[in-house]
């Protein structure tokens, strides 16, 4: 951690007035034909902010944006934030009961959506009520009112808002092991600390931005962050690689994050050999394990431009980089590869981290120790929405606990090598073991069930379930796939099914998970 870093225990508020008001004349968003400079962006989003507080939101209260990436969404989530309000990001792929539990276990008070979802919108207006607004697009019949009609005579002037540094700005969720999503809540200064360790590693230039992962993840929170250095942001609705690759050669991207498995795709895309992608100056990838040789093919296909990190929700972005010149022998960009093992690394610790790894008791061990990954630094989250427990569970002795097991070497470089919640880390998307069990036991005929993650060369990690089949019952491997998928969706139903006569047991009667993993593991050198 940058001993210098200043106070940076204030509201994210100022920065993002200060933004708009310095960037003006800058585009802004792209999202299709609808370019938007600083000074749009600044006045949709206040009249957003002013439309909320005119009809009874408050600072503090909690609004939610159920869209697939669009100008549209970023501006709303935008106008939530800037009404002092907590943003609570809602996956579209998700399950609708998903998405229903999520707004009523967060205290949702308002949800501007789009048509798409009106039937869940609808159900959600009956179950909590609220402040309902429709997105454009075709569907005139949802709850609510159309967003035209609700932004009238709305002021394009942000309101005044007085918010501290703990308080919360945005609540993405994530697993939990009861079965439940958990809150994270990230507050006005862990905003401001990211914002400010942007600032500070901008060379001034125009970067432009390719926002193609879903805004609901971390390409969202960053896309909020790097307003202050006055990025353009090119908005995909979704992973799509024929308009990622019209992007970078159209707009001259300089920036982008995807998952490995977005990125295998793109390599392997007929398009992909004869696209210009002299404009990428940082080509992110993470949320998952990537493969070594598809690693090298990257740095051959787009440059020497590849960026490493971890992060996860409760800590974004900022715990280590692994920048693209540290991808080579001495630095040098126009020379080789470091060695696979080194390859292996998610970097260092940032100007925001202090890194280390620690035991059971959360002391430092030494270099080339395995323990549990400790970060501290002002990105660390104030913990998990109306759940002490969990929180006081992951801050121990001065540190965040991470749940991922590493080694640090002599270098500070971090290696991952385990994971100590049961966790799947599938094409970025983190997938808690219980959930997609809560759901195979709901399955008549499944009389025992157990999920692990399996290897996988597109998505790092792929769900793969083991059941064992009540007597007489013949499911198949797609009926109990297809079930998931209608009661958890798509991201976190199973991709695969073993069925097995019997499941492993430790000695105290548990579902032996470990002897499960061993078999898809045993050809790789490592275990998540």
């Amino acid at each position: 951690m940058d001993p210098d870093l200043p106070d940076l225990d204030r509201s994210f508020l100022p920065s993002l007035d200060e933004a708009f008001a310095r960037h003006a004349d800058r585009t802004c968003t792209i999202f299709g034909d609808d370019h938007r400079t600083y000074a749009d962006i600044d006045a949709a989003s206040a009249r957003v902010a002013n439309a909320l507080t005119r009809d009874g939101f408050e600072p503090g209260q909690h609004g939610a944006v159920y869209s697939r990436n669009s100008g549209e969404a970023f501006v709303s989530a935008l106008g939530i934030v800037r009404a002092g309000g907590v943003w609570v990001p809602l996956n579209p792929s998700n399950s609708p009961p998903v998405n229903l539990e999520i707004l009523s276990r967060f205290d949702c008070d308002a949800l501007l959506y789009e048509p798409e979802y009106t039937a869940t919108a609808a159900e959600m207006f009956e179950r909590l009520g609220g402040i309902f607004v429709r997105l454009p697009g075709d569907d005139a019949n949802g709850p609510g009112v159309p967003n035209d009609e609700w932004l009238v005579g709305a002021a394009d002037v942000a309101p005044t808002i007085e918010r501290q540094g703990s308080d919360t700005l945005c609540l993405p969720q994530t697993g939990g092991t009861t079965g439940v999503p958990k809150g994270v809540m990230l507050s006005h200064r862990n905003f401001s600390a990211m914002a400010w360790a942007t600032q500070a590693q901008s060379d001034g230039s125009p970067r432009v931005t390719l926002v193609a992962a879903p805004m609901t993840h971390v390409v969202g929170r960053a896309a909020l962050v790097q307003l202050v250095t006055g990025n353009t942001s090119v908005i995909l609705e979704t992973v799509d690689l024929d308009r990622i690759l019209d992007a970078i050669e159209q707009h001259r991207i300089t920036d982008l994050f995807l998952p490995p498995s977005a990125i295998y795709s793109l390599l392997d895309h007929q398009r992909t050999p004869t696209t210009d992608f002299s404009s990428l100056r940082s080509f992110g990838y993470g949320s998952a394990p990537m493969s070594i040789p598809r690693l090298r093919q990257a740095f051959a296909t787009f440059g020497p431009v590849m960026r490493g990190g971890f992060g996860q929700t409760e800590c974004p972005m900022y715990i280590t980089r692994h920048e693209p010149a540290e991808h080579f022998v001495d630095g040098d960009t126009t020379g080789e590869l470091v060695d696979d093992d080194t390859l292996r690394s998610v970097g260092r610790e940032t100007i925001l981290s202090t890194l280390a790894i620690v035991d059971d008791d959360a002391n430092p061990l030494p270099p080339h120790t395995r323990g549990e990954i400790a970060v501290q630094g002002p990105m660390v989250s104030e913990g998990y929405y109306q759940d002490p427990e969990a929180t006081a569970a992951i801050r121990q002795n001065g540190w965040h606990l991470t749940g991922d097991i590493g080694v640090l070497d002599d270098t500070g470089r971090l290696y991952i090598v385990d994971r100590k919640k049961d966790m799947i880390i599938s094409g970025g998307f983190n997938v808690h073991s219980t959930d997609v069990e809560a759901a195979l036991h709901a399955i008549d005929g499944v009389a025992e069930a157990a999920v692990i993650g399996v290897p996988s060369e597109r998505w790092g990690e792929s769900v793969k379930a083991i059941v064992r089949r009540a007597d007489s019952v013949m499911l198949t491997e797609d009926d109990i796939i297809d079930r998931c998928k209608d009661a958890i969706g798509s991201v976190m139903a199973p991709k695969s099914v073993d069925f097995v006569s019997e499941l492993p047991k430790t000695a105290v009667g548990k579902i032996d998970k470990k002897r499960l993993r061993a078999p898809y593991w045993a050809a790789t050198s490592r275990d998540i």
